[in-house]
């Protein structure tokens, strides 16, 4: 097998509802010496181009539509007339970046793309946005997860989570029936894994996400011993 992944990180800042955060993402480039794919191409599209070299690029796949994960597409794309895929759910929010352009591809679940020596399949994961998609490459043992999934657990948009119900299900029916030893290649941060990750799902299902926005825990149980986590008590007389 000759298909490798390689990593160009790139930063910059991203409005979110009027506030700007400062970020830095990952691009990745699956290919081999004459050809390549390339994921999520984030501001920086000479930094990326510099990366791919005289490779030639066969598609731009974008796992979300939001704009530090197709901020360089078209760019990046242009020189080769590589398409872009995107899941079309997603289409709204890659015209706030591009608004004279669409993408070439509306990508489904279980779509296939092919590279040098090696597939990737797409894996419906919605919850950061509604069309939010991860992309299998079973032959190197990867997924590319954007913003579904990092090395600190689901991702986030702004700080918050749009709808971590989705992302939840997202991750747990469609990530984590994936082999333990899948290297998890998220948008953002260092890389983790499968297993690594799947040991904390039961924490997160329980609220450990959100534990932070809820009332603080009473001191000490009541009169008859029952604890009191997150629930406000009205105590006052009638």
């Amino acid at each position: 097998m000759t298909a490798r992944i390689e990593k160009v990180v790139t930063e910059g800042v991203v409005d979110v509802d009027g506030v700007e955060h400062k970020v830095a993402n990952n691009t990745y480039i699956l290919g081999d010496d004459d050809e390549v794919i390339v994921i999520d191409p984030a501001r920086d599209a000479e930094k990326i181009m510099e990366q791919v070299g005289e490779r030639d690029v066969l598609a731009v796949v974008c796992t979300h539509g939001l704009a530090d994960h197709v901020g360089a597409a078209i760019e990046v794309a242009s020189r080769d007339e590589a398409v872009v895929a995107l899941h079309p759910k997603d289409r709204r929010l890659w015209r706030e970046t591009w608004t004279e352009t669409w993408p070439d591809i509306d990508m489904e679940d279980e779509g296939l793309f092919g590279v040098a020596d090696v597939r990737l399949e797409v894996i419906a994961t919605p919850g950061i946005t509604q069309g939010g998609v991860s992309l299998l490459c079973e032959e190197l043992g990867a997924v590319f997860t954007g913003k579904t999934l990092q090395a600190d657990g689901p991702g986030r948009l702004g700080g918050e989570y749009p709808a971590l119900a989705d992302q939840l299900t997202a991750i747990g029916e469609r990530l984590f029936t994936l082999p333990h030893a899948t290297r998890v290649l998220p948008a953002h941060g260092e890389e983790t894994t499968i297993g690594d990750q799947e040991r904390h799902f039961d924490d997160w299902i329980s609220g450990s996400l959100t534990a932070q926005d809820a009332p603080p825990a009473a001191e000490s149980p009541l009169p008859d011993g029952t604890s009191v986590s997150g629930i406000r008590l009205n105590l006052g007389d009638d």
